[in-house]
Protein backbone atom coordinates (compact mmCIF):
# COMPACT_ATOMS: atom_id res chain seq x y z
CA UNK A 1 0.00 0.00 0.00
CA UNK A 2 1.17 3.48 -0.98
CA UNK A 3 2.77 5.58 2.31
CA UNK A 4 -0.17 7.99 1.27
CA UNK A 5 -2.83 5.42 1.49
CA UNK A 6 -1.55 4.76 4.71
CA UNK A 7 -2.36 8.37 5.97
CA UNK A 8 -5.88 8.31 4.43
CA UNK A 9 -6.51 5.04 5.93
CA UNK A 10 -5.50 6.21 9.45
CA UNK A 11 -7.32 9.14 8.99
CA UNK A 12 -10.27 6.83 7.73
CA UNK A 13 -10.04 4.63 10.75
CA UNK A 14 -9.94 7.30 12.66
CA UNK A 15 -13.36 8.96 11.70
CA UNK A 16 -14.51 5.43 11.31
CA UNK A 17 -14.15 5.13 15.39
CA UNK A 18 -16.12 8.21 15.65
CA UNK A 19 -19.08 6.75 13.50
CA UNK A 20 -19.46 3.54 15.88
CA UNK A 21 -18.97 5.46 18.86
CA UNK A 22 -22.36 7.15 17.93
CA UNK A 23 -24.37 4.75 16.38
CA UNK A 24 -26.32 3.73 18.78
CA UNK A 25 -26.67 7.08 20.46
CA UNK A 26 -28.18 8.54 17.63
CA UNK A 27 -31.35 9.95 19.47
CA UNK A 28 -28.61 12.35 21.96
CA UNK A 29 -27.43 13.89 19.15
CA UNK A 30 -27.40 17.44 17.68
CA UNK A 31 -28.97 17.73 13.90
CA UNK A 32 -29.00 20.19 12.04
CA UNK A 33 -31.01 20.57 8.53
CA UNK A 34 -28.98 22.50 6.03
CA UNK A 35 -30.68 22.67 2.88
CA UNK A 36 -33.55 20.66 2.03
CA UNK A 37 -33.06 16.50 2.81
CA UNK A 38 -29.33 17.78 3.62
CA UNK A 39 -28.60 16.62 7.36
CA UNK A 40 -25.44 17.32 9.48
CA UNK A 41 -25.08 15.64 12.93
CA UNK A 42 -21.64 16.20 15.25
CA UNK A 43 -21.09 12.73 14.02
CA UNK A 44 -20.01 14.18 11.08
CA UNK A 45 -18.36 17.32 12.11
CA UNK A 46 -16.24 15.45 14.56
CA UNK A 47 -15.48 13.04 12.05
CA UNK A 48 -14.05 15.11 9.70
CA UNK A 49 -11.97 16.89 12.10
CA UNK A 50 -10.35 13.77 13.33
CA UNK A 51 -10.00 12.84 9.36
CA UNK A 52 -7.78 16.55 8.90
CA UNK A 53 -5.98 16.09 12.08
CA UNK A 54 -4.29 13.23 10.73
CA UNK A 55 -4.08 14.21 7.38
CA UNK A 56 -2.46 17.92 8.72
CA UNK A 57 -0.05 15.74 11.05
CA UNK A 58 1.83 14.17 7.68
CA UNK A 59 0.54 17.05 5.03
CA UNK A 60 0.41 20.41 7.10
CA UNK A 61 0.82 22.34 3.61
CA UNK A 62 -1.53 20.31 1.57
CA UNK A 63 -4.98 21.87 0.93
CA UNK A 64 -8.38 20.60 2.40
CA UNK A 65 -11.60 20.66 1.09
CA UNK A 66 -14.09 19.01 3.21
CA UNK A 67 -18.21 18.53 3.08
CA UNK A 68 -18.55 20.32 6.43
CA UNK A 69 -15.87 22.99 7.42
CA UNK A 70 -15.29 24.11 3.44
CA UNK A 71 -11.96 24.46 2.01
CA UNK A 72 -8.92 24.98 3.69
CA UNK A 73 -6.23 26.52 1.23
CA UNK A 74 -2.56 25.09 1.33
CA UNK A 75 -0.37 24.07 -1.74
CA UNK A 76 -2.67 24.32 -4.92
CA UNK A 77 -1.30 20.72 -6.62
CA UNK A 78 -2.19 18.76 -3.43
CA UNK A 79 -6.09 18.71 -2.32
CA UNK A 80 -7.43 16.09 -0.19
CA UNK A 81 -11.41 16.07 -0.82
CA UNK A 82 -13.19 14.43 2.58
CA UNK A 83 -16.59 13.43 2.77
CA UNK A 84 -16.51 11.93 7.11
CA UNK A 85 -20.06 10.36 6.55
CA UNK A 86 -21.89 9.87 3.23
CA UNK A 87 -24.91 8.18 3.90
CA UNK A 88 -25.79 10.56 6.73
CA UNK A 89 -29.44 10.44 6.43
CA UNK A 90 -28.86 6.43 6.61
CA UNK A 91 -26.67 6.89 9.88
CA UNK A 92 -29.71 8.92 11.49
CA UNK A 93 -32.23 6.09 10.95
CA UNK A 94 -29.65 3.28 12.13
CA UNK A 95 -29.80 1.96 8.36
CA UNK A 96 -26.15 0.57 7.77
CA UNK A 97 -24.96 2.15 4.69
CA UNK A 98 -22.73 4.63 5.21
CA UNK A 99 -19.07 5.44 4.66
CA UNK A 100 -15.61 7.75 4.66
CA UNK A 101 -14.66 8.92 1.81
CA UNK A 102 -11.31 10.40 1.41
CA UNK A 103 -9.16 11.10 -2.03
CA UNK A 104 -6.01 13.05 -3.15
CA UNK A 105 -5.91 15.15 -6.22
CA UNK A 106 -2.29 16.05 -7.04
CA UNK A 107 -2.78 18.81 -10.05
CA UNK A 108 -6.26 18.31 -10.58
CA UNK A 109 -5.85 14.44 -10.76
CA UNK A 110 -7.13 12.29 -8.28
CA UNK A 111 -3.98 9.92 -7.51
CA UNK A 112 -4.95 8.19 -4.55
CA UNK A 113 -8.57 7.02 -2.87
CA UNK A 114 -9.75 5.32 0.49
CA UNK A 115 -13.45 4.11 1.28
CA UNK A 116 -14.14 2.93 4.91
CA UNK A 117 -17.34 1.34 5.95
CA UNK A 118 -16.38 1.37 9.34
CA UNK A 119 -20.00 -1.13 10.23
CA UNK A 120 -19.01 -3.31 8.27
CA UNK A 121 -15.33 -3.17 8.54
CA UNK A 122 -14.26 -3.03 4.90
CA UNK A 123 -11.87 -0.92 3.57
CA UNK A 124 -11.55 -0.21 0.03
CA UNK A 125 -8.37 1.38 -1.18
CA UNK A 126 -7.17 2.65 -4.48
CA UNK A 127 -3.99 4.72 -5.98
CA UNK A 128 -3.64 5.98 -9.46
CA UNK A 129 -1.78 2.64 -11.58
CA UNK A 130 -1.77 0.20 -8.92
CA UNK A 131 -5.43 -1.31 -8.94
CA UNK A 132 -8.16 -0.81 -6.50
CA UNK A 133 -8.53 -2.97 -3.25
CA UNK A 134 -11.43 -4.41 -1.02
CA UNK A 135 -9.46 -5.81 2.51
CA UNK A 136 -5.98 -6.18 0.59
CA UNK A 137 -7.90 -8.21 -2.33
CA UNK A 138 -8.00 -6.91 -5.90
CA UNK A 139 -11.07 -5.29 -7.16
CA UNK A 140 -12.28 -5.80 -10.92
CA UNK A 141 -15.69 -4.86 -12.48
CA UNK A 142 -18.24 -7.44 -13.68
CA UNK A 143 -18.26 -8.82 -17.08
CA UNK A 144 -22.06 -8.47 -18.48
CA UNK A 145 -22.14 -7.91 -21.63
CA UNK A 146 -25.01 -5.30 -21.77
CA UNK A 147 -27.92 -4.26 -19.35
CA UNK A 148 -29.22 -7.96 -19.44
CA UNK A 149 -28.96 -9.77 -16.20
CA UNK A 150 -27.67 -6.63 -14.23
CA UNK A 151 -28.17 -4.91 -10.95
CA UNK A 152 -27.55 -1.21 -11.17
CA UNK A 153 -27.24 1.49 -8.37
CA UNK A 154 -28.56 4.66 -8.57
CA UNK A 155 -29.58 7.82 -6.51
CA UNK A 156 -32.84 9.64 -6.33
CA UNK A 157 -31.72 13.40 -6.90
CA UNK A 158 -33.73 14.32 -3.38
CA UNK A 159 -31.28 17.55 -3.08
CA UNK A 160 -32.22 18.62 -6.28
CA UNK A 161 -36.61 18.44 -6.66
CA UNK A 162 -36.42 19.98 -10.33
CA UNK A 163 -34.58 17.17 -11.66
CA UNK A 164 -37.16 14.56 -10.40
CA UNK A 165 -39.20 13.97 -13.50
CA UNK A 166 -35.76 13.62 -15.55
CA UNK A 167 -35.00 11.30 -13.26
CA UNK A 168 -37.97 9.23 -13.20
CA UNK A 169 -37.88 9.12 -17.14
CA UNK A 170 -33.85 7.76 -16.95
CA UNK A 171 -35.19 5.09 -14.19
CA UNK A 172 -38.31 4.01 -16.82
CA UNK A 173 -35.90 4.10 -19.47
CA UNK A 174 -33.68 1.52 -17.52
CA UNK A 175 -35.79 -0.92 -15.64
CA UNK A 176 -37.20 -3.19 -18.08
CA UNK A 177 -33.76 -4.04 -19.59
CA UNK A 178 -32.14 -5.19 -15.90
CA UNK A 179 -32.72 -7.83 -13.15
CA UNK A 180 -32.67 -4.63 -10.30
CA UNK A 181 -31.96 -0.97 -9.60
CA UNK A 182 -31.14 -0.66 -6.03
CA UNK A 183 -30.92 2.91 -4.23
CA UNK A 184 -29.12 2.67 -0.96
CA UNK A 185 -28.15 6.04 -0.11
CA UNK A 186 -24.39 6.60 -0.05
CA UNK A 187 -22.93 7.14 -3.32
CA UNK A 188 -19.35 6.48 -2.37
CA UNK A 189 -19.98 2.97 -1.03
CA UNK A 190 -22.62 2.61 -4.33
CA UNK A 191 -19.00 3.60 -6.68
CA UNK A 192 -17.04 1.26 -4.81
CA UNK A 193 -19.46 -1.58 -4.83
CA UNK A 194 -19.10 -0.98 -8.57
CA UNK A 195 -15.60 -1.16 -8.65
CA UNK A 196 -16.20 -4.57 -6.46
CA UNK A 197 -18.22 -6.55 -8.87
CA UNK A 198 -21.53 -6.01 -6.46
CA UNK A 199 -23.08 -3.89 -8.98
CA UNK A 200 -22.84 -3.65 -12.66
CA UNK A 201 -23.79 -0.19 -13.46
CA UNK A 202 -24.74 3.26 -11.50
CA UNK A 203 -26.17 6.71 -12.27
CA UNK A 204 -26.81 9.83 -10.90
CA UNK A 205 -27.85 13.22 -10.67
CA UNK A 206 -26.44 15.94 -8.82
CA UNK A 207 -23.87 14.94 -6.73
CA UNK A 208 -21.03 16.63 -4.95
CA UNK A 209 -16.91 16.12 -5.58
CA UNK A 210 -16.90 14.67 -2.18
CA UNK A 211 -19.67 12.03 -3.06
CA UNK A 212 -17.47 11.11 -6.16
CA UNK A 213 -13.89 11.44 -5.92
CA UNK A 214 -12.51 8.54 -4.17
CA UNK A 215 -15.07 6.06 -5.52
CA UNK A 216 -14.57 7.06 -9.24
CA UNK A 217 -10.70 6.70 -8.87
CA UNK A 218 -11.89 3.08 -7.96
CA UNK A 219 -14.34 2.33 -10.72
CA UNK A 220 -11.32 3.43 -13.00
CA UNK A 221 -8.91 0.99 -11.61
CA UNK A 222 -10.87 -1.76 -11.52
CA UNK A 223 -11.69 -1.51 -15.53
CA UNK A 224 -14.71 0.40 -15.34
CA UNK A 225 -15.59 3.08 -17.37
CA UNK A 226 -17.37 6.42 -15.24
CA UNK A 227 -18.64 10.32 -16.90
CA UNK A 228 -21.07 12.59 -17.11
CA UNK A 229 -24.17 12.34 -18.54
CA UNK A 230 -22.77 13.40 -22.31
CA UNK A 231 -19.82 10.75 -21.57
CA UNK A 232 -17.40 13.06 -21.12
CA UNK A 233 -15.01 13.41 -17.71
CA UNK A 234 -16.82 16.97 -16.20
CA UNK A 235 -19.15 14.59 -13.78
CA UNK A 236 -16.51 16.47 -11.07
CA UNK A 237 -18.26 19.40 -12.06
CA UNK A 238 -21.45 18.43 -13.02
CA UNK A 239 -22.38 16.24 -10.50
CA UNK A 240 -23.52 14.12 -13.00
CA UNK A 241 -22.24 10.44 -13.49
CA UNK A 242 -22.78 7.41 -14.96
CA UNK A 243 -20.22 4.57 -14.70
CA UNK A 244 -20.11 0.69 -15.27
CA UNK A 245 -17.32 -1.76 -17.37
CA UNK A 246 -17.33 -0.80 -20.75
CA UNK A 247 -20.52 -2.08 -22.36
CA UNK A 248 -22.99 -1.65 -19.33
CA UNK A 249 -21.72 2.51 -19.49
CA UNK A 250 -22.12 2.48 -23.04
CA UNK A 251 -25.84 0.96 -22.73
CA UNK A 252 -26.65 3.23 -19.57
CA UNK A 253 -25.52 6.58 -21.41
CA UNK A 254 -27.94 5.32 -24.42
CA UNK A 255 -30.67 4.96 -22.55
CA UNK A 256 -30.32 7.88 -20.30
CA UNK A 257 -29.52 10.62 -22.88
CA UNK A 258 -33.07 11.26 -24.99
CA UNK A 259 -34.36 11.78 -21.41
CA UNK A 260 -32.14 14.31 -20.37
CA UNK A 261 -33.09 18.37 -19.57
CA UNK A 262 -31.18 20.63 -21.70
CA UNK A 263 -29.95 21.79 -18.33
CA UNK A 264 -28.36 18.27 -17.73
CA UNK A 265 -27.11 17.98 -21.40
CA UNK A 266 -24.71 20.46 -20.38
Amino acid sequence: MHPTVNIAVRAARAAGDVILRYHNQVDLLTIENKSLNDFVSEVDKTAEKAIINEIKKAFPKHSILAEESGETLGDDNFLWIIDPLDGTTNFLHGFPQYAVSIALLEKGITTHAVIYDPFKEELFTSSKGEGAYLNDERMRVTMSLGLKDTLIGTGFPFKQPQHLDCYLETFKAIHPHVSGIRRAGAAALDLAYLAAGRLDGFWEIGLNSWDIAAGALMVKEAGGFIGDFSGRDQYMETGNIVAGNAEVYKALLKKIHPHLSDELQR
